[in-house]
């Protein structure tokens, strides 16, 4: 193991992504959580209105998360008043989540928090890597 190189993990591509995305998820989490709100919360929000989910078990197949983890984000959104429940009319053994008004004002804000951030990180790019990150992104996209 003596031939072991620390520069080699430091400039992988999967390293270095992993470490971007940490640093912005950090900076969007410290933006809507003056509303209240976790970036995971804002995903299930954004989910739920994007119409790509609206069972719990939809939801967390579409984050890539534990159902028990959907679970808590619905509860505390719930107490929030950002979602409801209703049982489906299909299969009773279905919740269906739903957007309330107060989660759609709370989905806008966030929708704002995260193009604000998004002009930050655009203005730190040329216009050559801007587009190079618009299609690393389309690329790299793993689900729809």
């Amino acid at each position: 193991m003596d031939d072991v190189d620390g520069m080699t993990i430091l400039q992988a591509a999967c390293f270095r992504l992993g470490m971007a995305g940490s640093q912005i998820t950090q900076a969007f989490s410290q933006r809507v959580e003056r509303l209240g709100l976790t970036h995971k919360q804002v995903g299930l929000l954004a989910a739920v209105d994007a119409g790509h989910a609206s069972s719990q078990r939809d939801i967390a197949t579409r984050l890539n998360v534990a159902p028990s983890l959907v679970v808590a984000l619905v509860d505390q959104l719930a107490d929030l008043g950002a979602v409801g429940r209703e049982r489906s009319a299909a299969d009773r053994r279905v919740q269906v989540i739903t957007l309330t008004s107060k989660g759609r004002e709370l989905l806008a804000e966030s929708a704002a928090a995260a193009e604000e951030l998004d002009a930050e990180l655009h203005a730190s790019l040329s216009l050559a890597g801007r587009k190079a990150l618009a299609t690393a992104l389309d690329e790299l996209e793993l689900s729809d």
